[in-house]
């Protein structure tokens, strides 16, 4: 007997509950964006290259190498004083960090991280404008969205995606900077029409740099060039009990029907464009937004018997691998 791996529960419950998630999800990338552009204002973190020291949450963070250097302390004192003030916070935070990930994924990509909300922003755009998450996929998602109603669509979008992209690269550039200069100076000199030369082409060059990758390769940094990114992943497919996106396998004719066009919802939603009915290796780049589950519970709301996909972990979470697998050997 087949024990099942995703519970049965109400439709109208699970569209509530997933809704009210990527309501709080997107509550969590707003506050997270504004603490990243803010955090250098109020010295809560930067590292400040004319001061020659960092702050951390309003206080000046020094490796303590001063009195070394002026013959006050030894090398032993140098070296203690580095290991405790960089390293072993460093290493503290690293550990904490991919514990979570091992736990539960990556949450912070999905969750917090200020480049994954523009990506998410820019795909919504993007699809409006052609249809597709990004130029370089090869054919167009559905037309139709996860409750069965149109997706808006039309080239006027363009009108909006350029600038937007150039804007949001145009803020990651002054961020940067204010996370190595005095904030206050850079906002002053850009606000009075005042920036130095050295400033001009750090923003200039940035906003360009970025504005591309917005445009063109946002999807292939978070995939492959991210290293926050690529450790947490690392991470959470080393955990066979990890939290991961469970599909009930002995309901699969149910998503015959999901779309009027006969294509999966959850697939299309998927701003990594992965395929959330899968081995987990091949959702090794799972931001674990929940927005597939959303999209299932929206088009199964009409099913008595709920969504076909549901977050699980545990013995649900080796259950759902193990039967994937029993399928690929076939």
């Amino acid at each position: 007997m087949t024990r099942r791996i995703i519970p049965i529960i109400p439709a109208d419950r699970a569209v509530a509950h997933n809704q009210q998630l990527q309501h709080r999800r997107l509550a969590f990338q707003m506050g997270f964006f504004i603490l990243f552009a803010l955090a250098p204002v109020f010295d809560l973190f930067r590292y400040d290259l004319k001061a020659g020291h960092a702050w951390l949450l309003t206080f000046e963070w020094h490796l303590g190498l001063d009195p070394f250097l002026a013959g006050q302390a030894s090398a032993g004192e140098a070296a203690v004083n580095v290991l405790s003030r960089l390293f072993l916070p460093i290493f503290a935070g690293a550990a904490a960090f991919i514990w979570v990930a091992w736990k539960w994924g990556r949450l912070y990509c999905g969750w917090l991280c200020p480049h994954f909300s523009v990506v998410e922003t820019i795909n919504r755009l993007m699809i409006r404008a052609t249809g597709k998450h990004s130029l370089w996929d090869k054919k167009p998602i559905s037309p139709w969205q996860a409750d069965g109603t149109p997706r808006p669509r039309g080239a006027i979008w363009w009108l909006a995606v350029v600038p937007l992209a150039v804007a949001f690269a145009f803020v990651w550039a002054v961020v940067f900077l204010t996370y190595l200069l005095p904030p206050m100076e850079v906002y002053a000199n850009l606000f009075g029409g005042q920036l130095t030369r050295n400033q001009f082409i750090f923003i200039a060059a940035a906003t360009t740099v970025i504005s591309a990758e917005f445009l063109f390769a946002r999807h292939l940094f978070c995939r492959y060039a991210c290293a926050v990114g690529l450790f947490q992943s690392l991470a959470w497919v080393s955990n066979k009990d990890a939290m991961v996106v469970g599909f009930s396998r002995e309901r699969t004719a149910e998503c015959a029907d999901c779309l009027p066009d006969k294509q999966s919802a959850c697939d299309a939603v998927c701003p990594m464009r992965l395929k959330p009915r899968t081995l987990k290796r091949m959702m090794f780049a799972c931001t674990q937004c929940g927005q597939c589950l959303e999209a299932c519970s929206q088009s199964q709301s009409a099913n008595p018997q709920g969504p076909l996909l549901q977050w699980v972990e545990a013995e649900a979470a080796r259950q759902n691998e193990a039967g994937f697998s029993a399928v690929e050997r076939k």
